[in-house]
Formats: structure tokens, sequence, C-alpha cells
């Protein structure tokens, strides 16, 4: 029974079902695969055959996981995130030859992946001066500018620090955060009488976000004006105020999630890229070795529980 469970089974029809269940598109997921359209559909045929169920229901528009398909999903992420674990650990850093590694991480990553991040680092330095450093993203992009950092991870600005490489993380979509229970029916215009909560303008989020209102010809009173993702978060919760904020900075809102509606925001569509930024005179492969393993540790704690949160926004948070 077990070969003949195993014999259907294959990673790239693992890799699929787990992209065609997060985008709920054929061409979405064989966009992001590098595959044909025919080519998704028959490694889903394979493997619901292989499994004796059907796991998407390709009747609605998105595709949506079956009851059945949900139970194997957690399972196949699962297989997955061991496979990847594994050929990551086969392909173990080696940092033993440097003198020294400075890194600057955006400050939305400090609770779940740098603390990850640095431990794997520090193991895999033996003689390193390690250095690491959190810090706004304008911040760290001054930084790596000025040479006093090696390597920064962080939100992609209008251009790249001078004499750097940039190796794209993840695209973070911003959206539309209100009170729970908060009418939205009208769009921004449900919100003229609920006070804006701003982010610094110093912040790339700030400017991107004041972009967008400047483009769509709103301007809130300028009342508040914030820093911290998590006064944001804790005012919107209470009904102060609404927001613009980014997937990824909704999921830093901790305990005052709950009271927070996030919602798509109107008009085009507008993303926040994470990056990492490497210092140009650093060469061989231990920036792009870094960078995977951001991009892992931001897909399980981050994009994966984002999508499933807001399923809406399909394949816009992705790992790049």
């Amino acid at each position: 029974m077990t070969s003949g469970l195993l014999k259907g089974l294959t990673l790239r029809g693992l890799e699929v079902f787990e992209t065609l269940a997060r985008t709920g598109s054929v061409a979405a997921t064989a966009a992001e695969l590098g595959m044909s359209a025919p080519a998704v559909s028959q490694q889903m045929k394979n493997l619901s055959a292989a499994l004796a169920v059907e796991l998407v229901d390709a009747s609605r528009r998105p595709m949506v996981v079956t009851p059945a398909g949900r139970l194997f999903l957690a399972q196949a992420k699962e297989a997955l995130r061991a496979l990847r674990a594994g050929q990551r650990d086969l392909k173990a850093l080696d940092l033993s030859h440097l003198s020294s590694l400075s890194l600057g991480v955006i400050e939305d990553f400090e609770n779940e992946v740098t603390p990850i991040l640095a431990t794997r680092l520090a193991e895999a330095m033996s003689q390193c001066a390690f250095k690491l450093q959190t810090g706004a993203s304008h911040v760290l992009q001054g930084r790596i500018a000025a040479r006093e950092l090696d390597i920064a991870i962080c939100a992609a600005g209008e251009s790249a620090p001078r004499h750097t490489a940039t190796l794209p993380l993840v695209d973070d979509p911003y959206i539309l955060a209100v009170p729970k229970g908060t009418d939205v029916s009208r769009g921004l215009q449900s919100l003229e009488d609920l006070p804006f909560l701003r982010r610094d303008l110093e912040q790339v989020m700030g400017q991107q976000i004041e972009a967008y209102l400047d483009h769509a010809g709103v301007k809130p009173q300028k009342r508040f004006e914030m820093d911290s993702n998590q006064s944001i978060s804790a005012l919107v919760a209470a009904g102060t105020g609404w927001t613009i904020t980014t997937a990824l900075s909704l999921a830093r809102g901790g305990r005052f999630a709950d009271g927070i509606e996030p919602h798509p925001l109107p008009g085009a569509p507008i993303t926040r890229q994470i990056v990492l930024y490497a210092a140009s005179d650093w060469s061989g492969g231990i920036p792009e070795q870094i960078a995977e393993l951001a991009r892992e540790l931001i897909g399980v704690h981050f994009t994966e529980p984002g999508i499933e949160k807001m399923p809406w926004l399909g394949s816009r948070l992705r790992v790049m």
C-alpha cells in the first residue's frame, strides 16, 4: 500500500499544489513556477489520481482547495519545508574565512526572522566578528551606502544605495487596515469621519503611502504621524483611526490583530519590496545564500500565514 501511495507523488506535484492553493489560478501558478499551464494541470491531475481525491474545486474562480485538499495541504507544506531545510543544510553557509560581517535587518523581522537568521550565521562563523543592527529601511540604506554595513535586508527605495547589488526577497502589498466592523463599502470615502494614522514620512512606507494618497486625490488631516508600527496597530484596534499598511507590517500587530480588519487597498495596487542589499565588493555566493535563508524564514513566518488570513491577496504577497 505504501509503495502504491508514493508512486504518484512527486516533489514537483507538491510544489504545484502548494502554489495553486495559494494563487487559486493555473496561470499564476505556471508563471510563478516557470511552467506551462497544461503542465500545471497535468501535475494536479496526477496528484489527485495518486491520492484518489479531488484536491481543488476547479469550477470556482479563483480555484479553492477542497476539504480533503486542506487536510493534505498541511502535510504537503510540512514535507516541502523539511525537504527545503534538508537542501539548505546541504548548502550550509561557510563563513569561516571571513574576518568580519556587519548585517542590518529591518525592524519588521526582529521577532521571528532576525533571531533565527543571526543564529544560523553565528553557527557558520568560527573566527568572524559579527555585528547585527536593526532599524528602519531608510536608516539601513544610509548605513550600507556609507559602508557601515556589508549587507542590509530592508525595503527597497526608489534607487539602490550606491555601490550595492540587489537581491529581491519578498513582494509585500499595501492593504487597508480599519477597526473591526468598519464599513468600507464606499472605499476611502467611507473613512472620512475617522482620523488617518500616518507613518513617519522619513520612512520608505510613509513616502510610498503618501504618494498613493496624492495619486488618489485623498488629503487626510495631518493629525497623527508615527514611526511605531505597534502604536499604529493599537490605535486602529482601539477604533481611534484607520491606516494604510502592508501585509507583513499587519502581521506584526500581535495582540492588536484581532481588533483590526484588513481589506484590499482601493485603486491600483501598490507594493513594497523587501530586498537584500550587498556591498559591491562582496564576491562569491554568500549574499545569495543569506538571501535564500531569509526567503525561507519570511515564507514560514509571514507569507504563508498572511495568505491564510487574507486569501484575496493571491500571488501579490509572495517570496521572490
